[in-house]
């Protein structure tokens, strides 16, 4: 967004992070392994592409680097605000302004702010009795203790809550170093090779050199590889029920145990959860030091894990590998929009956003990575290009008053979402981080991702509220 802003000349603007340096959750998670499970070549800008990625994965430190050099390449510094959290924003009526306050107390103003706090930075703990009394060392994988790199797990039982996509990535880095790790596992989940490696002199060379190369790798990635194979997978296709077969032998074929094979067989269709993407995972469950309990966790205990069924089992480090807060959307930050209204008393009942991008009540207020716009196939980073692109467009309107989305454009869209949500894996009976409290999934889109930038591609003068003044351009209909 800083980077689009800067292109079209605009240089009044701030960006805030509460931590003190920029990166996200490529800033926050360092537990060993850390990656990311899309592909180098697509995990990066369409107007940056980085030809010297290591691997075919990249690993955390590598984003990290491609981000702090995105800041370096555009001149962002200069509108950083680092440690500096903003608590609370508030529009003003009177001014048609936002008023926004930081947890010290300092005041600012805007015309126009976006909210790009992400979904998952926000780490969720396990709701069992107990953590507070266990003696050994703790912590969120989110959270990694630096001072635990996976040597230092030697001669260490390992406790690990969860078998998400963390787990999945350090679970077969500390393995191999520690006396025992016990897998707590709620549900199973499909799992596909990655097949990562890493580019050698030659392949980097060519990415490098060879005119085109680097977009047909991408485009391949991105229309073979995410929008057939993996959105097959979400749409229940024959194709994705190929995948699934593909998955299970997967399974077979690294699992020899028939008794462990089974605790790791899922019992809902693939892609209902996130489809985890591994070629370590089975064979750091099948080492002999590691265990995969799947009964509940009862409780902590001060020396480990109780399971629903009265048993205790020791440790000395627990690590809890339990996703996130994701469908909390903007939370702690309170929001205050016109006549009063809070924007969570609104999604108290599961958050909804026009596009994932914008929310009737709240004028020239606007989401990145919203409601609706997560992706189970494919990289986000496109996802939220399409949304700075669509915000731009706005701009030049919020500049001459204000720009808010109409309620009954927001009521048709979320009647579409809801419709074409129920048709995918996501609502196939498994529970998942993408659902709200009631079970509605409210973080995914349900389409392939082509089809969501078309939908931002130009916005519809007739889904906002009339008092503004469209910018050029604009037509009143989408014909």
């Amino acid at each position: 967004m800083a980077i689009r802003l800067r292109g079209a000349g605009i240089r009044d603007f701030v960006v805030f992070d509460k931590e003190s340096d920029i990166g996200g959750v490529w800033r926050d998670n360092v537990y060993p392994g850390c990656g990311c499970d899309v592909p180098s070549h697509l995990y990066s800008y369409s107007f940056a592409r980085y030809a010297d990625w290591s691997r075919a994965y990249p690993k955390q430190r590598e984003i990290l680097d491609y981000l702090h050099g995105c800041v370096s390449r555009w001149k962002l510094e200069p509108h950083l605000r680092l440690n500096t959290e903003i608590a609370e924003a508030r529009w003003e009526p009177q001014e048609r302004l936002w008023r926004l306050r930081d947890t010290r107390g300092t005041e600012y103003t805007a015309r126009t702010v976006v909210c790009g706090v992400g979904q998952l930075n926000r780490p969720r703990y396990p709701s069992v009795p107990g953590r507070e009394s266990f003696t050994g060392t703790q912590f969120h994988s989110a959270a990694w203790d630096p001072s635990w790199p996976p040597e230092a797990f030697a001669g260490q039982d390992v406790a690990v809550i969860g078998t998400g996509p963390s787990a999945v990535q350090f679970v077969p880095e500390i393995a191999p170093h520690a006396r025992s790790v016990t897998v707590f596992q709620r549900s199973a989940n499909w799992v596909i090779p990655k097949y990562d490696y890493a580019f050698g002199p030659g392949s980097r060379w060519a990415l490098r050199n060879v005119p085109g190369l680097r977009l047909a790798l991408r485009g391949f990635i991105f229309s073979v590889v995410c929008e057939t194979l993996l959105y097959s997978a979400i749409a229940g296709s024959p194709l994705g029920r190929g995948v699934q077969k593909f998955s299970a032998w997967h399974l077979r074929s690294q699992i020899a145990d028939p008794d462990l094979r089974a605790k790791l067989t899922p019992d809902f269709p693939i892609g209902c959860k996130r489809i985890l993407i591994s070629d370590d995972w089975y064979p750091a469950l099948a080492r002999a030091n590691v265990e995969v309990v799947t009964d509940p966790v009862a409780a902590i205990t001060p020396g480990g894990v109780r399971t629903a069924d009265g048993t205790d089992h020791a440790a000395s480090v627990l690590i809890h590998a339990t996703g996130f807060r994701a469908t909390e959307f903007l939370s702690p930050i309170e929001i205050v929009g016109r006549n009063g209204t809070r924007l969570h008393d609104r999604w108290k009942n599961g958050a909804d956003a026009y596009l994932g991008i914008a929310v009737p009540e709240f004028p020239n207020l606007f989401l990145l990575y919203g409601p609706s716009t997560n992706l189970g196939h494919n990289s986000v980073v496109y996802m939220i290009e399409s949304q700075v692109g669509y915000i731009m467009r706005w701009l030049r309107a919020a500049r001459d008053g204000q720009v808010e989305v109409a309620e009954q454009a927001l009521a048709a869209y979320t009647r579409t979402m809801r419709r074409l949500l129920s048709r995918t894996a996501w609502e196939a009976g498994c529970t998942s981080w993408y659902q709200a409290a009631d079970g509605r999934v409210v973080n995914n889109w349900p389409r392939r991702s082509y089809r969501y930038r078309l939908a931002t591609r130009r916005p519809r003068a007739q889904d906002f509220r009339p008092d503004f003044k469209p910018p050029s351009g604009v037509p009143p209909t989408d014909r």
